[in-house]
């Protein structure tokens, strides 16, 4: 019982509990719009495929707007980063949402039409894309008390994973009573509920106190970067992100549909392992949303490693089970990696300089994919897809270890003590 307070609780009161984060109506907007920006993302790929399989976009087409969207989106993150710490972060989502959602009918427009309109809209949408992610990130920790947010990321996590298993079999049955065009229109009601639904944050942006003097865009980024330098762990887990994406992620693309039809003599192998991630991905989120370790950096790390048994997987010809398994496995660890990681980085980096760092992130983890699966593919060719993939697996082993002895690594922080 506690003594020091007035008035003292009787025996008979309830014990004092926080509410969840699942009750709170700030944070279930956030997530509302949050998901649905995530839905409108992953869905734009799958429907202009089935352009092309109408026959309303060539496959070279599909090449050029992906193309675009990965651009405008490469470049609108950063500069997002910088808005979204230098204005209030809930109008860059706001603006940046209404631009992906004002792509939508422009894409709908130059279909079969124009590519070169549907490459520009394209472009649009992505940079609405990037310019989003480093505000929402920012705005989940202004709506979200600190002690809140790793349930709170777990649960923006579960929405994301949830959409993907769930998606291709949503977008098949629309795909059955609406055209692409509607589809695309679709697309962009999903940006305009992202963009209207989330409210304001709580905690100030950093330009509340007044029309202090602005530095230069590039000024801006460059002191995110100085930031970042401050958390040791935190360019030690980028580095680590980025090779298991640039190196893991980009091998198993390109291999494991060779594997499924060569050595399995099957495609539903490729089906059950992309499957597999998925759900290991939502119990690992379900997971970390209810336990701390202790040491949560060393455990994040160890998530992350895991990673490595999807490519080591398909190195040797073992039964189809083990690869499920493995993937499953990988998606477990990537969550168990993912959520202390945004949490941690809400609550260690300077709250004004928040965004910036997060579009870091983005930039160089998102930045270096194509890199990774432009190279992956003519390094099979030249020395096969087993060695390939045993370097590969290697390095997600590997990096994501040495990351972890890193001075502030074990507990994603630069004072340990507070993380106990």
């Amino acid at each position: 019982m506690a003594t020091s307070s007035t008035p003292a609780p009787t025996k008979n009161d309830p014990p004092a509990t926080k509410p969840s984060v699942l009750r709170d109506a700030a944070f279930l907007r956030l997530w509302a719009g949050t998901t649905a920006s995530g839905l409108a993302t992953w869905a734009l790929p799958f429907v202009l495929g089935l352009a092309v399989l109408h026959r309303e976009l060539s496959p070279a087409g599909l090449g050029l707007v992906l193309a675009a969207r990965t651009a405008g989106f490469l470049a609108a993150v950063a500069v997002g980063g910088v808005l979204a710490d230098r204005h209030s972060r809930r109008a860059v989502v706001l603006w940046s949402a209404l631009a992906a959602a004002a792509a939508a009918p422009l894409l709908a427009a130059g279909l079969g039409r124009s590519v070169l309109l549907m490459t520009l809209a394209a472009a649009l949408a992505g940079a609405g894309q990037g310019a989003c992610r480093p505000a929402f990130q920012a705005l989940t920790a202004e709506v979200v008390a600190p002690d809140g947010r790793q349930r709170a990321n777990a649960a923006m996590t579960l929405a994301v994973r949830g959409s993907t298993l769930a998606g291709p079999a949503l977008t098949a049955l629309l795909a059955a009573f609406l055209d692409v065009w509607t589809l695309l229109l679709g697309i962009g009601l999903l940006w305009l509920i992202a963009a209207l639904v989330p409210g304001r944050g709580e905690g100030a942006s950093s330009t509340a106190a007044g029309p202090a003097p602005r530095a230069s865009f590039r000024a801006e980024f460059v002191d995110g970067i100085r930031e970042a330098r401050r958390h040791p762990w935190f360019l030690a887990g980028l580095a680590s992100l980025t090779a298991v994406i640039a190196l893991g992620y980009s091998a198993t693309s390109v291999a494991l549909p060779l594997i499924s039809r060569d050595r399995y003599g099957t495609e539903w192998v490729l089906a059950a392992a992309m499957t597999a991630y998925t759900v290991g991905a939502l119990g690992g989120a379900l997971v970390i949303a209810r336990r701390r370790p202790r040491a949560q950096g060393w455990a994040a790390f160890a998530g992350l490693a895991a990673y490595g048994f999807a490519p080591l997987s398909l190195v040797l010809p073992v039964h189809p089970a083990a690869v499920i398994a493995a993937y499953a496995v990988a998606g477990i660890g990537i969550e168990l990696f993912n959520v202390p990681w945004f949490t941690a980085t809400q609550r260690e980096v300077a709250p004004d300089k928040l965004a910036r760092v997060s579009s870091l992130d983005f930039l160089v983890s998102y930045g270096l994919a194509p890199v990774g699966l432009a190279l992956i593919a003519p390094a099979i060719t030249a020395f096969g897809v087993t060695p390939v993939l045993a370097v590969c697996a290697a390095a997600c082993f590997a990096v994501p270890a040495a990351a972890a002895l890193v001075p502030t690594a074990r507990h994603f922080s630069r004072t340990p003590a507070a993380a106990d």
